[in-house]
């Protein structure tokens, strides 16, 4: 049978295609590249910033659906009250963590981010032993615990709790999980998010124009043409994402995804000149180890249940 929510790809096997690899690629250089288009919009609010990005992702995301024809699971969603209240859930951790990201990067905390979205996969793992019962092994118990200390580096060293890295770790990893629950595809479920969020992002967006405090169809084109290309940039790696995982391997999206955080990285410390300090030296070295030892131990799982 066929993935319903392929852009007309074949069934889904646990093996590598190139054009799985071409999606997967591309949201996350997307995502790499995504603190350059950011930082252009620093004058503007996170709040408004974050408004745009949902109303611009609705267009773009219902013409994928409707080019799919696959709008019939998102009208049962609608119809269904327990999947619209789980639905808010995942709708109000996806903003949350937007608004913390574009924040984030407008005031000159982008290392913070990468560090948040480097150990988003161990506190999935932990997340998954609490709340779900899943077992770790020696390496994920040593990876989750090399992360905590990392942490614990930045809050001692600099008195300061790395709030945007923390808060983009939490949010992104209780909507991951909320999104297990969410049975319904990814396409129809990222339109299902931005449908909830619509009302109150055009009612905030109204308010605005309405005290004179707007950036968007102001005298200023350029900030109207970067708020409306905030639907682009947001709605657009994601469906690539939620494609192209459907085509690869876990173990290699597994790999991949440290591809974003690394260009966040490079981009904080060469292009906008963040200074690195001593704590983080000490802290990001300790998180790529962590991240070693948890890659590591995936792929040696991964092969192990192959040959089984």
């Amino acid at each position: 049978m066929r993935n319903p929510d392929s852009l007309s790809m074949p069934p889904n096997q646990n093996e590598d295609t190139p054009r799985g690899l071409v999606f997967a690629m591309s949201a996350y250089l997307l995502w790499g590249f995504l603190p350059l288009y950011m930082k252009q919009l620093a004058h503007i609010p996170a709040a408004e910033i974050v408004a745009h990005r949902i109303i611009w992702s609705v267009p773009i995301a219902a013409i994928v659906l409707i080019v799919l024809r696959r709008t019939d699971a998102l009208r049962e969603a609608l119809r269904n009250p327990r999947m619209m209240v789980m639905g808010c859930v995942t709708a109000a951790l996806i903003s949350v963590n937007w608004g913390i990201y574009v924040w984030a990067i407008a005031s000159g905390n982008a290392l913070d981010a990468a560090i948040g979205y480097y150990i988003n996969p161990l506190f999935s793992v932990f997340l998954g032993a609490v709340i779900l019962g899943e077992r770790l092994n020696r390496a994920q118990m040593v990876a989750v615990a090399l992360a905590f200390v990392a942490v614990m580096v930045l809050v001692f060293d600099t008195d300061r709790v790395p709030w945007a890295a923390l808060g983009l770790m939490l949010s992104w990893g209780f909507y991951a999980l909320a999104k297990k629950s969410l049975p319904i595809g990814p396409n129809q479920g990222f339109l299902l998010e931005v449908l909830i969020l619509l009302a109150p992002a055009l009612g905030y967006v109204g308010y605005l124009m309405a005290v004179g405090e707007n950036h968007f169809g102001t005298g200023v084109a350029r900030d109207t043409w970067l708020l409306f290309g905030c639907g682009i940039v947001t709605a657009v790696p994601l469906l690539f994402y939620a494609n192209g995982a459907k085509l690869m391997r876990l173990s290699t999206i597994g790999v991949l995804q440290y591809i974003a955080p690394t260009m966040i990285f490079l981009t904080a410390v060469f292009v906008f000149g963040e200074p690195f300090g001593t704590s983080r030296m000490i802290a990001f070295p300790i998180i790529w180890l962590a991240l070693v030892i948890y890659t590591g131990s995936m792929l040696r799982g991964m092969r192990a249940r192959q040959i089984s």
